[in-house]
């Protein structure tokens, strides 16, 4: 027979000395059934249950912290005796969902914090659906890998000389790049290609400085010296004279009394002014001049 139970204010059970006791009261019935909200003022909730169905969209964790927002919640599943604990937690220091084990053991389900830093923490792998059907989901490492595979298949990617002449790197093929008769190359890891001069220059037919009034400075090695083994041509006359200084300039103007049209200058000689070097037959004929 049913039965109802009620009064005019508040109504309170307690077992002997309530929470700072001992005593325990024990509700057995198929189904308890409150009308209304439940608060629970304690240190702890245990469910020994199968099934826990939440109408609630959201559970909030971590209710009363009230601190500057970082702080670490989530929930940690038991995986049983002497074995890690599986974590989902927010880092509220790094900003970021972390999913992973603990190696501290289970406790009691106390007010006692699971470690997850100083090395307690080791993070998990999380399984998403082999394709992503939206660019914002989570792919796969089969999905990046074969992504790309496809980005980096080569088979119709060519390579073209100076001369036009190309050549197909299909799937799987090496890119050589061979040195010349002057260059070499040395391929060294991390990913690393050297590329220098490995052989005295043979076939070179120009050598052109782009910059703008920039010099093309030739040099030897300590003492040695520069040696030309044949004509020394001078393809063009200036328009002007360069200027002088320390060190000799040669140069070709438009021929005069020298006849040779190969001018010099250096700071040294004449106050900086230039000079035409003499040819043979100029020198001979002002030898029988002078007499």
């Amino acid at each position: 027979m049913a039965k109802t139970l009620r009064t005019s204010g508040d109504y309170t059970i307690k077992a002997g000395a309530g929470a700072a006791g001992s005593n325990d009261i024990s509700l057995d019935s198929r189904m308890v059934i409150i009308t209304g909200d439940l608060r629970v003022d304690g240190d702890q909730v245990v469910q020994n249950v199968t099934n826990v169905t939440v109408e609630d969209q959201f559970i909030e964790l971590n209710k009363n912290y009230s601190g500057a927002g970082t702080e670490d919640s989530g929930i940690v599943i038991n995986q049983g005796d002497n074995q890690d604990a599986a974590i989902f937690y927010y880092d509220g220091t790094a900003n970021e969902f972390r999913i992973g084990t603990t190696s501290r053991p289970i406790a009691d389900g106390s007010t006692t914090k699971w470690q997850i830093d100083g090395g307690a923490f080791t993070l998990a792998n999380i399984k998403v659906a082999t394709t992503p059907t939206n660019s914002n989901h989570a792919a796969s490492r089969a999905y990046v890998d074969s992504q790309v595979v496809a980005a980096s298949g080569m088979t119709n990617f060519s390579i073209v000389g100076d001369d036009s002449t190309g050549v197909t790197v299909s799937d799987g093929d090496d890119v050589k790049i061979a040195g010349g008769s002057n260059i070499g190359v040395v391929v060294t890891e991390p990913d690393t290609v050297t590329i220098n001069l490995n052989s005295n220059l043979t076939n070179v037919h120009s050598i052109t400085n782009s910059s703008t009034n920039a010099n093309l400075t030739i040099s030897t090695n300590g003492t040695g010296s520069i040696l030309i083994d044949d004509v020394l041509s001078f393809n063009a006359n200036r328009s002007g004279e360069p200027g002088a200084n320390s060190v000799t300039k040669l140069f070709a103007m438009t021929p005069s009394g020298g006849g040779t049209g190969l001018f010099f200058n250096n700071t040294s000689v004449s106050s900086g002014a230039m000079d035409e070097l003499i040819s043979k037959k100029k020198a001979t004929a002002l030898a029988i001049a002078l007499g």
